[in-house]
């Protein structure tokens, strides 16, 4: 199926999230700093004054109530803030006080004191906040801070959210790799959001990067009009401090707090800080693909039924199937799990197919999704979303996984990135929901996914295979395709469509990695023939 939307028309909103940009830019053109360097202080001013319009509008209220109120006026008591999750900032901490400041100050001092007593009235926030600014010119920091203030303390909450994830996002593409490590694109986790429903309960990253998938998370459960805050537990792992910094404060600009553990010498593949097996409701995670060097002579005491790594170590040495089990494993009895994976790993052989074929026979595989190339800033390979449901081996689908091929379902943004438009996501998430036996939910994607729907499934939408879109594929057919996950396998193509360059590119990488796999158990089978022999001469 082939549905390739439109690029939208700028909003409001996107003109001052460009506006913002080209702002920043031309501040890292003038102090010569890297993105790395100058990417912190920035998003710490934009979330200083999304904390300032929220904190503002707070203590407008307390004022109002304090006059006739018995415990008087509380309007700098920390705790009347922090009640309804707004940080508390003090005068000398507020964005008013420190654009108001003349460039003959310290600017940058100023800033970094302001930082550093947030984080004294605001106990989550230690050790989070960016404290560089003194590398900075107190002229750039002032024109910095005019730019910031462009954004209107009317702008609501969500879009403040959307401008300092579209900072992410171009920091991201600014860095290019490195990005792409603490980064994914929003309309992928909105996806996989959408897929799992995370309404109420535990949720846990542990690649947690910005915080993406929390953030996304939470705005599922708002979009369904209940409060986020109240809905989620969340949890995540962070190898790198400095990206564990950034998810904490991504979640603080969202009114969200979370148990992030990050930094030192915690690493999601030795370490267990939340004790995860059996115990989330929810996992959501683009972990990194293709690892090698792991030590698993350190995983060794966590192989087993009911531990971490239930179906056993893969022999080559490729971290996704530890990702994948780690996700598994982390599920409760009713635990949904959605996560990005490289292609491979859905055919990838040996032990690998030994393990995903305990997966499928677990019947915890609930849907694939086959996303196309360039729908990431820093890889342009196509990848796979890949969904647990640990509820399913109870449900009427046991017997079956839904593939979807979602790889002709893009809008481009530009000659060299795509992504999902709202009804596009909310199209494809309806599309679970049908296979499910759900009614279709249009809070996402509206008349745009309604519309879509009807096309292809009819005017009382029920879920039917859809030759080159879907297929509910039995354990047995799964089985005869040698226990594939690779939705190409099973989707197959339209009447009248072709084979594109990319669809020929995925096949001949199949293959190829086929072909690596043989040659490397053909090397062991020559080793062993050997050893054999050897032990036979000397006998």
């Amino acid at each position: 199926m082939h549905w390739i939307a439109p690029t939208e028309k700028d909003s409001a909103t996107v003109t001052l999230e460009k506006r913002l940009w080209e702002a920043a830019d031309q501040f890292r053109a003038n102090s010569g700093l890297t993105a790395a360097q100058y990417s912190g202080p920035i998003l710490g001013l934009i979330f200083l004054r999304f904390a300032e319009v929220r904190f503002t509008a707070k203590r407008s209220k307390l004022s109002a109530v304090g006059v006739s109120s018995r415990r008087g006026n509380r309007v700098d008591e920390p705790a009347a803030y922090h009640a309804e999750g707004i940080l508390y900032l003090s005068p000398e901490a507020r964005f008013d006080y420190l654009l108001g400041l003349p460039e003959a100050a310290d600017i940058g001092a100023k800033i970094n004191a302001a930082m550093r007593d947030i984080e004294k009235h605001n106990s989550q926030l230690a050790g989070v906040l960016p404290k560089t600014f003194n590398l900075f010119t107190s002229t750039l920091l002032k024109e910095l801070l005019k730019k910031v203030s462009e954004i209107p303390a009317t702008v609501d909450y969500d879009a403040f959210g959307r401008i300092y994830e579209y900072f992410l996002g171009e920091f991201a593409r600014t860095e290019g790799q490195k990005g792409g490590e603490f980064y994914t694109p929003s309309s992928i986790v909105r996806l996989l959001t959408a897929v799992i429903e995370p309404f109420h309960g535990r949720i846990l990253d542990p690649a947690c990067g910005s915080g993406g998938m929390f953030v996304q998370s939470a705005r599922f459960v708002a979009e369904h009009q209940k409060n986020p805050a109240a809905e989620l537990a969340i949890c995540g792992v962070e190898k790198t401090d400095e990206t564990g910094r950034l998810c904490r404060l991504n979640l603080a600009v969202h009114g969200l707090e979370g148990d992030i553990r990050h930094g030192g010498n915690v690493n999601s593949y030795y370490d267990d800080p939340h004790v995860a097996t059996g115990q989330f409701d929810f996992v959501l995670a683009n972990p990194p693909f293709n690892v090698n060097a792991v030590d698993k002579e350190r995983l060794k005491d966590a192989v087993g039924p009911g531990r971490r790594f239930p179906f056993g170590l893969p022999r080559t040495d490729n971290a996704n199937y530890l990702w994948i089990q780690l996700f598994y494993s982390a599920l409760n009895a009713k635990g949904r799990a959605g996560f990005v994976m490289a292609n491979s790993a859905s055919d990838a052989r040996s032990t690998e197919l030994e393990i995903r074929q305990k997966l499928i026979e677990a019947r915890a595989v609930d849907v694939m999704i086959a996303v196309g190339p360039n729908m990431f800033y820093t890889v342009v390979l196509p990848c796979t979303l890949w969904f647990f449901d640990k509820s399913k081996a109870k449900s009427k689908r046991a017997g079956t996984v839904l593939f979807i091929d979602a790889r002709h379902i893009f809008r481009q943004i530009d000659r060299a990135h795509r992504d999902w438009t709202p009804s596009q996501i909310g199209f494809i998430a309806n599309l679970v929901r049908l296979y499910r036996g759900e009614t279709p939910d249009f809070a996402i994607g509206g008349r745009g996914t309604e519309a879509k729907l009807t096309e292809i499934f009819g005017a009382k939408p029920s879920y039917a295979d859809v030759l080159g879109l879907c297929k509910a594929a039995s354990i047995a057919e799964i089985e005869a395709q040698g226990w594939s996950l690779n939705p190409g396998r099973y989707v197959g193509v339209a009447p009248g469509e072709d084979v594109s360059n990319e669809d020929f590119k995925e096949q001949f990488e199949a293959l190829n990695e086929e072909l690596v796999s043989l040659n490397s158990q053909a090397r062991e089978l020559e080793q062993s023939i050997a050893a054999n022999a050897s032990a036979i001469l000397e006998a």
